[in-house]
């Protein structure tokens, strides 16, 4: 036992020092240039090294890596084709027990090689991808002011039970998904020159993002399905679960294993939004990254510093509802917003209500906060206290009743009433709380290094939405929407 605390304390001694001694180089690398396809962009000085080429390493290879914002090593395994136990053999430094690694920190992984790895250039920072403490100073509207002659300034629609403008519109998207504002801004500039072009053809404004679906017409929706895609591709690469994807033209791209995941984020989505040609010439140096650069600088140059912390771990969270009563836990891991990915959300009933029934049983507070946010059906509560969610963690709260729903500013305590559960803000078979964690603006995955622990008993998958079930020593509670014996779970603190 000594040893291995001994162990523990000398790794994370040496993920300081790197902490305090390492930062990103500067990446991009020189390259014709190349209009966007929305308009031509003045290209801003960019400074890069060459790309490193990739050979086709003999198996079980042994490569430097440096661990990047929230990587864990499942993850890691699962871009180089490797497993857990092959990285600890390889790096006997590394605490068997790791969470979340330390941006920065140099190890070795066995390498088994896969073909068709994309490019190796990174596009942004995963810091810079969330909506999380790099974004608290920027004002969507300021900028949006910016530019008053792009369609963005004078848009108007009514959505999600509002009238909204273009600036709304950017800031509600990237809260509820928790997409930093900045990124969601460059795509439509990128693809629909937003900020430069005062008009656009008519069915190009229904479909300004180029997803012509019927039922995502509209600038609201289009950002919708645009964020979206860019979470699953997102937190697909940080579960391991994103091996590849397939561009318009039939060509398999297996995202490089050095990548970060923001940048596999855009590659996923431009591959599925644009033609081949087209996606090449995004992913490149002279691609998005260049008009990012140009609207708000070259993210490498002064990157904000790692959003996710070394060996990240939860604090202690009680079951949503009160102590001695039973619930019926009705959903296993599944979105915490949107469809698919991230699995960062739970799901639990009232014993007893039966289809969209009105309850008069409260959803409580798991743990310590304040009330960072209360509108219709959703509460956000922020556990480090600064009414923030950007910021530290917080947890979501969703399909709550209008009425006796906590006020945004009210400090509560763990057990304190939030709310109702009900059947409003959403598709849903029943009375029921859906809850969900972020940290730092990066929603937290239910299961796995970090999982959803409210009071011990932590969420399985299936891998399929909603499926599996809570675990607590030998204690099992499976999930069910259906009213099983299986699936009722008491509160005991």
């Amino acid at each position: 036992m000594t040893k291995i605390r001994n162990l523990t304390a000398a790794f994370w001694l040496g993920a300081l020092v790197l902490l305090a001694a390492c930062g990103p180089a500067a990446t991009g690398n020189r390259a014709p240039a190349a209009a966007s396809p929305a308009a031509a962009t003045p290209t801003p000085t960019l400074e890069g090294t060459p790309l490193p080429t990739r050979p086709e390493y003999a198996p079980g290879t042994l490569v430097d890596y440096t661990a990047q914002d929230g990587d864990t090593l499942p993850a890691i395994a699962a871009h180089f084709n490797t497993t857990v136990q092959q990285i600890l053999d390889a790096n006997p430094n590394i605490p068997r027990d790791v969470t979340t690694l330390p941006p920065g920190f140099p190890m070795k992984v066995p390498i088994y090689y896969a073909p068709f790895w994309g490019t190796p250039f990174k596009i942004l920072p995963d810091a810079l991808f969330v909506n999380g403490p790099a974004a608290r100073d920027f004002d969507t509207r300021a900028f949006l002011a910016r530019y008053p002659n792009g369609w963005l300034a004078h848009y108007q629609e009514y959505a999600a039970n509002a009238t909204r403008d273009g600036a709304n519109i950017v800031d509600y998207i990237s809260r509820m998904y928790s997409i930093d504002p900045r990124l969601l801004l460059a795509l439509l500039e990128y693809q629909a020159g937003a900020l430069t072009r005062p008009t656009l053809p008519p069915e190009q404004m229904r479909y300004p993002l180029g997803y012509k679906d019927p039922e995502h017409h509209g600038l609201f929706l289009q950002l919708n399905y645009a964020a979206n895609l860019l979470n699953n591709g997102y937190y697909g690469w940080k579960l391991g679960a994103l091996p590849l994807f397939v561009l318009r033209d039939g060509t398999e791209v297996r995202p490089d294993p050095w990548q970060n995941a923001a940048t596999v984020a855009l590659q996923n989505y431009f591959a599925q939004m644009l033609p081949a040609n087209m996606y090449h010439e995004a992913v490149s140096p002279r691609g998005f990254f260049r008009l990012y650069a140009f609207l708000f600088g070259d993210p490498w140059k002064n990157p904000p510093p790692p959003h996710i912390p070394a060996n990240l771990h939860q604090p202690p969270m009680k079951l949503p509802f009160p102590k001695g009563e039973i619930w019926v836990f009705t959903g296993a891991p599944h979105t915490g917003w949107g469809l698919g990915q991230p699995f960062a959300a739970l799901d639990f009933a009232p014993l007893g209500v039966s289809g969209c029934q009105p309850t008069d049983k409260w959803a409580v507070a798991v743990a310590d906060g304040v009330v960072a946010r209360s509108t219709y059906a959703e509460v956000m509560l922020d556990l480090d206290g600064d009414g923030d969610e950007r910021t530290g963690w917080d947890v979501f709260y969703f399909h709550l009743a209008d009425n006796g729903r906590a006020p945004q500013g009210v400090r509560l305590k763990t057990g304190d009433p939030v709310g109702h559960p009900s059947c409003e803000g959403g598709r849903t078979t029943g009375t029921h709380v859906h809850i969900a964690r972020k940290y730092n603006g990066e929603w937290m995955i239910a299961y796995g290094v970090i999982p959803f622990d409210l009071e011990g008993w932590v969420p399985e998958t299936s891998g399929r939405a909603y499926k599996g079930d809570l675990r607590r020593g030998e204690g099992l509670v499976v999930a069910s929407d259906q009213g099983i014996p299986a699936a009722e779970i008491k509160s005991q603190h």
